[in-house]
């Protein structure tokens, strides 16, 4: 059973926002304390190289800091979400030319769909005609896996998250400015380096500024190796100036 308590740090190559973690990967690091399908809440920006604490709360939740600043929660859940059918390889490749991430601004240099970063992960989820999902492939990097090959499970976390956003304003002209704030994933099968996969996602609804969004990865015959519910939360306009 993994460790519910010890230090958690987040290398600075791995940014969402420009100075902060990318929250899928921290979600998805804070969730190997736990294993098995795991809500992640971020309550603060996620600090870059910086020893994090972790800690048991109660009832078996895991508790992350940086000195007094709450970092992260994380319980144990089960993930009831029905998945969209799948969108193949050949309509992901061709979603791909209609991502609408930037070249510049916040998220710019993610380093899983920064445009403007050239050893981002290459996730570029954009609209799948006639369907309301965005797709992108991906075939994941060799550094990104185990000795065995295996995708760590923190970079599968990461790749859950980008999309959901696209998902969740695929239909607004303009984007805004949206944090992930709860990340629940569930991985269900190996998912391997050196073969092309496809990332997909789809909106969940929304209310007010929050925005909620599924997302899975398949293998190239369409099986879900993994699969997401993100929420995303718009900051207030006085605080996003």
């Amino acid at each position: 059973m993994p460790s519910l308590s010890g230090s958690l740090l987040i290398p600075a190559r791995f940014n969402g926002p420009q100075r902060s973690g990318n929250g899928g990967y921290a979600a998805g690091a804070v969730a190997t304390f736990l294993g098995g399908a795991v809500e992640v809440s971020l309550r603060s920006p996620v600090p870059l190289d910086t020893a994090l604490d972790v800690t048991e709360g109660e009832g078996g939740a895991l508790r992350v800091s940086d000195g007094g600043t709450l970092v992260a929660e994380a319980r144990a859940v089960d993930l009831d979400l029905e998945t969209p059918g799948p969108v193949s390889v050949e309509e992901a490749r061709r979603a791909v030319a209609l991502y609408r991430g930037l070249e510049d601004g916040e998220f710019s240099h993610c380093f899983v769909c920064g445009r403007a970063r050239e050893d981002c992960l290459g996730v570029f989820a954009g609209a799948v005609e006639g369907r309301d999902v965005v797709a992108s492939t991906w075939t994941p990097p060799e550094w990104a896996a185990d000795e065995d090959g295996r995708v760590r499970p923190e970079l599968i976390w990461a790749v859950l998250d980008c999309p959901t956003y696209f998902a969740a304003y695929r239909e607004t002209e303009e984007l805004p400015i949206a944090f992930l704030a709860r990340l629940t994933a569930r991985i269900e099968a190996p998912v391997l380096a050196g073969e092309e996969h496809v990332v997909m996602a789809w909106p969940l609804g929304a209310d007010g500024r929050k925005h909620q969004a599924g997302s899975a990865v398949l293998n190239a015959d369409g099986e879900a190796l993994a699969v997401a519910q993100a929420l995303l939360i718009e900051p207030r306009p006085e605080l996003s100036r």
